[in-house]
């Protein structure tokens, strides 16, 4: 929460919370915000891909126009969570952000931890078009996950004073508070889809790696979609969006 309210301050944020952590109750959870009106719901939680998780694409699958952020996983390639790895979601990756001097101010590369990989499951979605997988890949974007450069939260509760919080479940959050900001989709859109037709409104990030897989896309950040970190970073929120930008509060 407090993510989505740092990227987007005016964002009026709904909090729905599950009975367990059971996928039943969680996917209840998802159709319970839908149903409270919102159209950007960002998810930090996750689970090893399983045979049969097709049954719960049909919940997404279900609320077409809604924008589902869910967190890629911190444990690196080859371990990629479900329902971040359904067509229906947008999967958010991690980087390293540091500050730099260089015209853009900072530097980027894909953090170590972000989750990424080619499900055995999912289907391969039509705006994927990656050729090394022939199903889902994860992940679709990424924003700074890494905790040693991540968000910095005053926490006045347990831990008095300032913290550093980092991983895809920061990511997630800054990501649908970005969709937010970019306006409302179309009823019938698929905003998952949306990053794949303006690749320009992203940065795209070429160094880094979160695992060994002989230098593949999968697990490497290279020129274009990478596993670690999809198209890229959002350099604005122009490819959030398959309209015009009217920021949505």
């Amino acid at each position: 929460m407090d993510a989505v309210s740092a990227a987007c301050p005016y964002c009026r944020i709904l909090l729905v919370e599950a009975n367990d952590n059971f996928f039943s109750n969680l996917f209840t959870a998802e159709d319970q915000a839908v149903a409270q009106g919102a159209r950007f719901v960002s998810n930090s939680w996750g689970a090893n891909e399983f045979s049969g998780e097709e049954l719960f694409d049909r919940r997404l699958a279900a609320h077409s126009g809604v924008a589902f952020t869910f967190a890629s996983g911190d444990q690196g390639y080859g371990h990629q969570l479900y329902p971040a790895a359904s067509p229906y979601v947008t999967a958010v990756g991690g980087t390293s952000l540091v500050r730099a001097r260089n015209p853009r101010g900072w530097v980027e590369g894909a953090w170590s931890g972000a989750g990424s990989g080619c499900s055995p499951y999912a289907p391969k979605p039509s705006f994927q078009r990656d050729l090394s997988c022939p199903r889902r890949t994860a992940a679709d974007v990424s924003a700074d996950a890494d905790p040693m450069t991540g968000l910095a939260v005053y926490d006045s509760f347990e831990f008095s004073g300032w913290r550093v919080f980092g991983g895809t479940s920061a990511s997630a959050p800054l990501l649908a508070a970005m969709y937010a900001l970019a306006g409302v989709p179309g009823t019938a859109d698929q905003p998952s889809s949306f990053p794949y037709a303006r690749p320009w409104a992203f940065n795209d990030i070429v160094t880094g790696a979160n695992g060994s897989c002989g230098g593949s896309y999968l697990c490497t950040a290279v020129v274009g979609y990478d596993g670690p970190t999809g198209i890229g970073t959002p350099n604005g929120v122009a490819g959030l969006t398959n309209g015009p930008i009217a920021a949505s509060r």
